[in-house]
């Protein structure tokens, strides 16, 4: 492809970026919040759109045996392994516009790109857009791309949701056989390298007034809920000396958790539900589900900080005599950028922004799970304030062309380089 060609790719590209991240935007579940998730009627409309999208790029498309869209574009030689571009198209609750889907969409525009360029391919290029990487429904995080990269295998498929469906129910319901998911497992040597696209998710490349990043490492994340369980009782009738009050434990629990994450500049933790049972204003809780999210960069750090988040909920189970359970759901280990991919993206953005600048990204990735699979490397995109899990999440146009240009110069120096 020439620098001419390039260029003028650029700024149409971007232009069907952004409306393509608001036709997604509409596919939601609730009229007044953005919400996608996974196995659900919204995952499979979305689903059909991005399969016509990749088509359209000239990419063979299909759906894999656990909800993914899968896209390709052969190569003379279709056995040698494969670039992946990859994000994920789920959402959380009440989600912004851009996290996810923005990686994909910017995928297919780089490929459309190449193929329109007649570049001659020395190897296949694959596009995956994974059906569940946010965790939001079944809490545990990455399940697209770790039923594809062998994080995740049919033994989790047994997890439920808080309605208590289980993801195999989930995926007979939505038209998928849960006794086929490990036909999405792709093998270690299938693929050269992965490329992911994303919104930074933080406030540095504004700070910086660049549009773009080049991400070094992802901070490993530890997922899971806490149950505390009590005795419900009358409001008005305990006395305060012999209550079992699950709620109060979990505030309790909250505070300690919150005070782990404190504990350290490389941790945070947090506490992002809670659900009291029975849940009425005048009946002392007799159980509470919290959910947990424990990250760092220094997984040494990470499994510490679980073993003092146990000892703590213990001593408050024994303080208050009540049950306190901790369940981990997953584990994912921190994950180093590969350094020629690295220094590809840095590459790529002093051409086109005039300087790089690296990045450690504290939210989890995909790239986690194909890791397992191959080299990785990440490129984020600015983001308005550093918003994102928010509803004010926004990016413009202009740097959304950028990340896209990078995207594509950086599998063009790969291609040139093979």
């Amino acid at each position: 492809m020439s620098v001419e060609r390039f260029s003028n790719e650029t700024g149409p590209a971007a232009a069907r970026i952004m409306a393509r991240c608001a036709e997604l935007r509409a596919i939601s579940a609730d009229p007044n919040a953005y919400e996608r998730l996974y196995l659900t009627p919204q995952h499979c409309a979305a689903a059909e759109r991005i399969i016509g999208w990749m088509a359209d790029a000239g990419l063979a498309a299909r759906m894999d045996a656990a909800g993914n869209v899968i896209g390709r574009l052969e190569a003379p030689d279709s056995k040698a392994p494969a670039l992946l571009l990859a994000s994920h198209f789920d959402t959380v609750r009440d989600a912004g516009a851009y996290d996810g889907q923005l990686g994909v969409i910017t995928a297919i525009e780089t490929v459309a790109a190449l193929s329109r360029s007649g570049a001659k391919l020395p190897f296949p290029i694959e596009v995956h857009a994974y059906a569940d990487e946010e965790g939001t429904r079944f809490y545990t995080m990455l399940l697209g791309s770790g039923f594809v990269s062998g994080l995740e295998g049919p033994e989790t498929l047994i997890k439920s949701d808080a309605e208590g469906v289980s993801i195999a129910e989930a995926m007979r319901r939505f038209g998928l056989d849960p006794g086929r998911v490990g036909e999405a497992r792709r093998k270690p040597g299938e693929f050269r390298a992965y490329l992911e696209v994303h919104i930074e998710q933080g406030p540095v490349l504004e700070a910086e007034d660049l549009a773009v990043g080049t991400v070094t490492g992802i901070a490993g994340q530890i997922r899971g809920t806490v149950r505390v369980t009590g005795l419900a009782g009358h409001a008005g009738t305990v006395p305060m000396p012999m209550r079992r009050d699950a709620l109060a434990g979990a505030a309790a629990a909250i505070l300690a958790v919150e005070a782990v994450g404190r504990s350290d500049p490389d941790l945070v933790a947090t506490i992002g539900e809670i659900k009291a049972e029975p849940g009425a204003s005048n009946v002392i809780a007799g159980a509470v589900q919290l959910t947990l999210d424990l990250r760092s960069t220094d997984d040494a750090k990470r499994g510490a900080a679980l073993t003092e988040i146990r000892m703590r909920l213990a001593d408050i189970a024994s303080e208050r005599n009540l049950a306190v359970e901790l369940v981990v759901a997953s584990d994912t280990p921190a994950v180093d950028c590969d350094p020629k991919l690295i220094a590809a993206i840095d590459a790529a953005s002093q051409t086109i922004q005039g300087r790089s600048i690296h990045l450690v990204s504290g939210a989890g990735h995909d790239a986690i799970a194909l890791g397992r699979l191959c080299p990785v490397g990440m490129i984020f995109v600015r983001c308005k304030g550093g918003v994102s899990h928010n509803p004010a999440e926004s990016i413009t146009e202009a740097d959304a062309g950028a990340g896209f240009a990078i995207l594509t110069r950086t599998a063009l120096s790969l291609i040139e380089q093979a």
